[in-house]
């Protein structure tokens, strides 16, 4: 378990102990004038910035709004969210004008303020949140992470602001061309003042910006209702209220869609993804996904250090037959680090190291002096339909490279994150990364940077590379996107030839819904978008 103070210990242990079987969300089945949705437990408590997964992630999109939005298709910034702008002349000192009229749940107005001071808590060292790595380019940051006699040496960064109640600057420590979307990630969400007065209790009952406001607090295992806040300045939602109800297993939520007593459902269990098309119909949704699957490699285990083992383990796996076989064909194999919904993707930049070649695979093992004699341990969270492939995966490396495998899927994903952050993995682990702001970038720093270690950030293969990181540098000074974009390919080749991570497959989104509901839509970043769900009957 990372450092934290106490009462973030604590709501991680409330968040991430064993959870029950199934779901208990019977409750949810009388409730009228509310849509169900499937979720599965988050990792952490429902706060901005400590919440770097989806299930989590699903949640905090309902309660809060983003300060820039992007278009449905071409995934431009159209600033339909609190921001009003944001420009700068040199691409260091940024100035976000907000919109006028945006309050919070509790009624209380969201000011520049409000920004300014969840920023500097989300990146203070003493929080451990899991989303500190999105301000580590602020001027500042790193006083809010130097510890001294136990406490950080600054809690505000000199690079925020506060000009008026609508307007704050932001200031990098380096030209930065991408930044304005990257706004549109959650851990930029503003907090009520409320909110320091008892992060704890925030964190079961958010008040939020967003749609819906919370109108249960989130009970563990079950979920929590939500309805709609008629004074949300980004559209009214047109549903009175949506519940969360947490699974532990797809196949349990899908029953329950079949039945009619759970209305949403993104990502269906593995043996429905043939069969949803011609049961649900036009109930049946599919979009691009931006999601990427990955075996992560634990580098602090000194059996996975060579890199000659990871490429040897990656030419041992045939894409080509997981996605036939395994995925029907629904999702494609992947040949580098990002998606082709971001400009900047290239199909194959990994070439070889991620092509099918079990003769250089063995060489490979045998130059790196490899011990086949014991087991290769293969980790992934339980309940989410990832048994086949990852048992898949461990076939071909026994008949391919002549190791065998042990299957560890025995926890569901709010236990088994922390088990990562705190270098807990034996072996490689299921690694699955969907955008939360659309740039190719995204895909390489937050994954991958130093400084994304956790407990600041998602880097848990704990790779760290001079190389990697100036190009970053690099690519962030770019004059222009188009100019950055270069840059950060530039970086993706330091992770191929590095392979911290073995690309498996890029992902396809499946939604199916009841016919209780209508105009239900997936977004670009692979969720719901639940303000323009409507609810057509009662229960």
């Amino acid at each position: 378990m990372r450092q934290r103070r106490r009462w973030v210990t604590a709501l991680v242990l409330t968040f991430a102990l064993a959870l029950v079987a199934g779901c208990s969300g019977s409750w949810a089945h009388t409730t009228p004038g509310v849509y169900t949705v499937y979720v599965g437990e988050p990792q952490n408590a429902l706060i901005p910035g400590n919440t770097n997964e989806t299930n989590g992630g699903n949640v905090i999109d309902a309660l809060f709004a983003p300060l820039v939005t992007f278009d449905d298709e071409t995934l431009d910034p159209t600033y339909d969210g609190v921001a009003e702008s944001v420009t700068s002349d040199d691409r260091i000192t940024w100035t976000v004008k907000l919109k006028p009229g945006w309050t919070f749940h509790d009624g209380s107005p969201v000011t520049a303020e409000s920004y300014v001071k969840a920023w500097n808590w989300n990146a203070l060292a003493s929080n451990s949140y899991v989303n500190a790595f999105f301000f580590a380019n602020i001027v500042g940051y790193t006083d809010l992470q130097s510890m001294v006699d136990g406490k950080p040496r600054a809690t505000e960064m000199s690079g925020l602001q506060v000009v008026d109640e609508q307007t704050f600057t932001v200031t990098l420590k380096a030209p930065f061309a991408v930044f304005p979307i990257t706004l549109g990630a959650r851990a930029f969400s503003p907090l009520p003042e409320v909110f320091y007065d008892d992060p704890a209790a925030f964190g079961r009952k958010p008040i939020g910006n967003g749609p819906f406001t919370a109108e249960t607090e989130w009970t563990r295992g079950r979920g929590m209702t939500l309805a709609r806040f008629d004074d949300y300045q980004g559209g009214v939602a047109k549903a009175p209220g949506m519940g969360f109800r947490v699974y532990t297993e797809q196949s349990t939520g899908y029953t329950d869609v079949l039945a009619g007593s759970l209305d949403i459902m993104v990502g269906l269990p593995e043996d429905a993804r043939g069969s949803a098309p011609a049961t649900f119909e036009d109930r049946y949704l599919t979009r691009a996904s931006s999601s990427i699957t990955s075996l992560g490699f634990p580098l602090y285990d000194p059996r996975y250090a060579d890199v000659r083992v990871r490429r040897a383990i990656s030419m041992a796996i045939n894409r080509e037959l997981l996605a036939d076989i395994i995925f029907d064909g629904s999702v494609t194999p992947a040949h580098g680090f990002a998606t082709p919904v971001v400009d900047g993707f290239r199909p194959d930049p990994c070439g070889q190291w991620c092509s099918f070649d079990p003769e250089t695979a063995n060489k490979l093992l045998d130059e790196a002096g490899f011990d086949r004699s014991k087991p290769i341990d293969l980790w992934f969270n339980a309940g989410s339909g990832h048994d086949q492939w990852m048992l898949a995966v461990g076939n071909m490396l026994r008949r391919n490279l002549g190791v065998d495998f042990q299957l560890r899927g025995h926890l569901q994903f709010a236990q088994l994150l922390p088990l990562q952050d705190e270098k807990g993995m034996t072996g490689p682990f299921r690694a699955a990364w969907s955008m939360v702001y659309p740039s190719i970038q995204y895909y390489l720093n937050p994954r991958f940077g130093s400084a994304a270690q956790p407990p600041n950030g998602s880097n848990t293969s704990f790779y760290s590379s001079a190389d990697f990181d100036a190009a970053i540098v690099k690519a962030d000074g770019a004059e222009s996107i188009p100019a950055a974009n270069t840059g950060y390919q530039a970086a993706e080749d330091v992770l191929v030839t590095d392979l911290p991570q073995a690309p498996i497959f890029i992902g396809v989104v499946q939604a199916v819904h009841t016919t209780r509901v209508t105009n239900v839509k997936i977004t670009p970043f692979g969720g719901i978008d639940y303000a323009g769900v409507e609810l057509l009957e009662d229960r």
